[in-house]
Formats: C-alpha cells, sequence, structure tokens
C-alpha cells in the first residue's frame, strides 16, 4: 500500500520531463520471460558511458511530501550518473488500477514505486524483475537499519524492489481546540469512550472522525489498527495457523468499527471521499479527527500549527490500552522502487531504482528530520524545525514500541478485507456480513 504513501491526492496522468544524469544503460530489450531472472548477465547489456540514456518512472510527486524527495533524488541522480534522463509518469491514486493498465498493455515504466499487493500480482504475470542476484540489491539489503528486513525481502524469500521509508504505521489525529470546546478529555482509551465522543461532537456540529475511504486501504488500515488491539499482528490473523473461520480478534475488531460507525463517528460520505475532502475537513476545524499514516504529521502540522496531535489507538477496556498501546498499527511489507523486465535498460534501470530509494530517505532523513527510512543514512539531520508530533514519535514512540502488525500475503484474502473493512462504514452492513464474507474467502 504507501503508498504508500503518501499524501493521497488526485494527480494528472502527464509525463513530466526532467534531465538527469547516468553511465550508459542496455539496448536490448528484455522479454516477459527475463521476469523470473536474478542474475546481472541475462537482464539487459550496458550502453557506452556517453551515451544518453532515458528511463521512464512511475512515481508519487502529487505535493511538498512526494514531490521534495523525489525530486531530490533526481538531482541527487545527476551528480552520479550525468547520462541519464529521467521521464516522470506521476503516480495516480487509483489503488494501482493505471500502473496495471500499463502492465496489461505491456507498457510498463522502466521504473515503478508500488505497494507489496501490487508487487505480487507482478510476481504472478512476471511483470516485475527479480532483484536477488543484482549487486545494487545486496548492497541495499547489506545498508538497511535495523529490523526493516521485511521491505525488502519479501515472504517468498526475494527481492522486488528498493525499499525508501522504514515501517510506517498509521496514527489517530485530533484537533486539540475542538476537543477543548466540547469538553472530550484526551488520550480516548477504550471504544466506548470514542463512541460516546463521535456523539458528542457530531451534536456540536462537528464531523467526529474524517476518514478518505474512497481509498478502501484507509478503511483497512482502521480496521488493521483495531485488531492490534487485540492481536499485535493485526489482519495477518487471518492468515495465522490457516484458520478455516474468521478469528476471534478479528471479530471484535469488526463489532469495534460497527459499533464507532452506527455512533456516527464517520460522515455518511465516508466512502465515497477521497484525500483531499477528508483532509480538508480536518485541516479547516471541521472535522475533530482524522486517519493516515504518520507521514501525515508535515501536513497536518503545517495547516494547524500546534493545535493538532495524535492519540494512541483505543481497546475494549483501558487495560488492554495500556497493554497494547504501544503496538504499532503498520507492517513492514516490501514496497519501494522496482523495475520493469520489459526495460530496454534493466541494468541501468535497477541501479537508478536504488539511488532513486536511497537519496530519498536521504531527503527525509536529513531535511524533514523523518527517522523513518529504509537505509542507513551517513548524514546528519539538517531540519531545525522538526514538528513537535514527529519529535514526539522519535522520543516516545519509536523507541517503546513493542511491535508492528504484519503483512497479509494472500491476495484473495487482502482484497476481501480491503472490500469488507470499507463496507462496515456503511449503513446497513452488518458484523454478520463481514464475518460470512471472510468465511468464505479463508474457506477457498
Amino acid at each position: 500500500m504507501r503508498a504508500k504513501k503518501r499524501i493521497w491526492a488526485s494527480a494528472l496522468a502527464l509525463l513530466l520531463a526532467v534531465s538527469l544524469s547516468a553511465c550508459g544503460g542496455g539496448n536490448t530489450p528484455a522479454t516477459g520471460n527475463n521476469a523470473g531472472t536474478t542474475g546481472e548477465a541475462n537482464s539487459g547489456t550496458s550502453g557506452n558511458a556517453g551515451e544518453k540514456v532515458k528511463l521512464r518512472v512511475y512515481a508519487q510527486h502529487f505535493d511538498d511530501d512526494t514531490s521534495k524527495p523525489f525530486d531530490y533524488a533526481v538531482q541527487e541522480l545527476a551528480k552520479e550518473m550525468p547520462n541519464v534522463e529521467i521521464e516522470l509518469d506521476p503516480a495516480v491514486q487509483d489503488g494501482n488500477q493505471k500502473l496495471k493498465t500499463y502492465a496489461a498493455t505491456g507498457n510498463l515504466p522502466d521504473i515503478f514505486f508500488t505497494d507489496w499487493k501490487t508487487l505480487q500480482t507482478f510476481a504472478k504475470s512476471k511483470n516485475v524483475l527479480l532483484l536477488d542476484d543484482y549487486e545494487a540489491a545486496k548492497e541495499y539489503k547489506a545498508n538497511l537499519n535495523p529490523g526493516v528486513e521485511s521491505k525488502i525481502i519479501a515472504p517468498d524469500g526475494h527481492i522486488y524492489a528498493f525499499p525508501d521509508t522504514g515501517i510506517e504505521f498509521q496514527l489517530l489525529y485530533y484537533n486539540k481546540q475542538i476537543f477543548q470546546d466540547a469538553g472530550i478529555s484526551v488520550p480516548i482509551k477504550t471504544i466506548d469512550e470514542l463512541a460516546d465522543a463521535a456523539k458528542k461532537l457530531k451534536a456540536a456540529g462537528y464531523v467526529p472522525l474524517s476518514i478518505f475511504a474512497k481509498e478502501k486501504w484507509i478503511s483497512t488500515a482502521l480496521y488493521n489498527a483495531l485488531i492490534t488491539r487485540e492481536d499485535g499482528i493485526g489482519t495477518a490473523v487471518f492468515e495465522k495457523d490457516a484458520p478455516a473461520e474468521t478469528p476471534q480478534a478479528a471479530i471484535t475488531a469488526a463489532k469495534h468499527m460497527k459499533q464507532l460507525q452506527e455512533a456516527g463517528l464517520f460522515d455518511v460520505n465516508a466512502t465515497n471521499t477521497n484525500y483531499d475532502q477528508a483532509s480538508s475537513l480536518f485541516y479547516t476545524g471541521k472535522a475533530a479527527m482524522f486517519i493516515n499514516g504518520q507521514w501525515e504529521i508535515y501536513s497536518s502540522q503545517e495547516k494547524m500549527g500546534d493545535n493538532v496531535d495524535f492519540m494512541y489507538w483505543p481497546a475494549k477496556d483501558e487495560a488492554t490500552y495500556e497493554k497494547m498501546k504501544l503496538q504499532l498499527a503498520g507492517s513492514g511489507s516490501p514496497q519501494g522502487y522496482a523495475v520493469s523486465p520489459q526495460s530496454k535498460n534493466i541494468d541501468l534501470a535497477v541501479k537508478v531504482a536504488a539511488i532513486l530509494a536511497k537519496k530519498s530517505a536521504e531527503y527525509k532523513y536529513t531535511q524533514l528530520g523523518n527517522p523513518i527510512v529504509s537505509p542507513k543514512i551517513d548524514k546528519p539531520v539538517e531540519a531545525t524545525d522538526v514538528p513537535a508530533m514527529m519529535q514526539r514519535l522519535a522520543s516516545e514512540v519509536l523507541p517503546n514500541a513493542q511491535g508492528y502488525a504484519q503483512a497479509v500475503n494472500s491476495t484473495e484474502i487482502s482484497n476481501t478485507i480491503d472490500d469488507n473493512a470499507q463496507n462496515l462504514l456503511v449503513n446497513g452492513y452488518t458484523v454478520d456480513d463481514f464475518i460470512n464474507n471472510m468465511n468464505r474467502a479463508l474457506k477457498k
């Protein structure tokens, strides 16, 4: 998911050319059969050192949070590879449908940024290059920060992409002034307290919590967060020990999510609301709470200053809350810059993908003070205005984190969770509906 990211706004599907630098690339087209090849000798040839090579890159480039790390990476790449020209194909927040269409029509970019679910699909259809035996992948893996191996090594043991971020997770943001005016104490520790707060906020004329649930991943992220209060591995409970029926932790979380929906926590149009609309409600003081990843910290603090903070996810009771609050609602599934096996310059594309990932992480660490990156960065933090919430993450949350959720590896189960977690936000859809649909998926 990023996407994975990361600020989910709409982008025009235009090709934006940015001139860059690099040493030569291959001239021999790779066929679909190369998708399972891991040796560099079999994955393209290298061109002459002075030859100009253009590589098309599909990447997030929506706003400062996404464009600045990419642009920085492009500038840094120019210093190392003066003969490469990067043609940016801006990603669209459509559940990777545009990227999947590219794959289906044989029009994949040389390099593309995507999530684990898409990488799984592309691995089966031989639309992503295996990176295992490439020197760039070996070096990248050797230079990872501790504990983030799952960001580069897939559950099947292969490497499909170069990650820039570390293990990211979702947070529950709130407007401090609205909470104070409404007489709501923080932190909210239990589901019942959150349901009561929703009723109070709605009566006061606010949208209690804005969520861009037009994108299924965010409703799944909320559901995952609620499961982690019961079982720290989150939605991975649907695969743990190969259950034939929906596990109890997942049922409890579904009941909690439905309880919150019935209490009016979500806007009635939540499943038709995109990121721009949901974030605008929060930034302008019309919504009291907002759900997004920790990357949202920069935008929220820029728009709201000291009037925004985050709280830990509530649980069924205070004892469970205290026990599980530092179990983070995010999983270290593979994601990042991958390479198309159809690229005419595979060897070069692999090297460029690694540099783009490393330099993007470098920007986030040095310029934003963001410690959640995959590769080790040997440069000092230059940022002098690190947001208070990011400082809180660095000092309070990350050093004391108990663990992270785990990724779901079955695309069928993952897709079923996405569909049904989103439906829990809709009137008339019941917990029994959720359980029955999940049971059918588990029995296949």
